[in-house]
């Protein structure tokens, strides 16, 4: 029972960071307590694929819906669900619906609802980065910058 309780915990942080294109196996195995070896051979027994099976799987499935659902490009949505590579996105996915991106989303697009933005299929997936900001510099003493913050500008009564 600890067993299937272990696999289940690294089976949740995979559906919680299926778009993490950093998500390894060495971290996965980590959730479960158990070297990555191990890990590999006990997911396999409990779940009939290996960990790398079980995550691609999860990442195409949520192409499919983007490719029906959202405004993206392939590459896009490729990156958006934690692939590095377009090739290998395309490949698995072919592998996995017997169709190219493309193709899918030629034959699935009108079956969805209306289209989402990309910029909004970006922001509920992840693909928007947070940016680094640099440390702010010194300002010089006396009068405080003034800035335009789109606003009209204040007319004297």
């Amino acid at each position: 029972m600890a067993r299937l309780r272990a696999m289940r915990l690294a089976k949740d942080a995979m559906d919680r960071d299926w778009a993490d294109p950093d998500l390894d196996l060495d971290a996965v195995a980590a959730y479960a307590g158990y070297s990555r070896y191990h890990f590999v051979r006990a997911f396999k027994a409990a779940y009939g694929e290996s960990p790398g099976q079980y995550l691609a799987r999860r990442r195409i499935e949520r192409a499919e819906e983007l490719l029906r659902s959202a405004g993206l490009s392939v590459t896009e949505i490729c990156m958006a669900v934690g692939f590095t590579s377009l090739g290998t996105f395309s490949a698995r996915f072919k592998k996995q619906t017997g169709t190219s991106p493309s193709d899918y989303r030629r034959r699935h697009v009108r079956r969805a609802a209306a289209m989402i933005p990309g910029c909004y299929a970006m922001l509920f997936t992840g693909g928007f980065k947070e940016r680094q900001h640099p440390a702010p510099q010194d300002e010089p003493k006396g009068a405080p910058e003034e800035r335009n913050n789109g606003e009209a500008p204040a007319r004297p009564l």
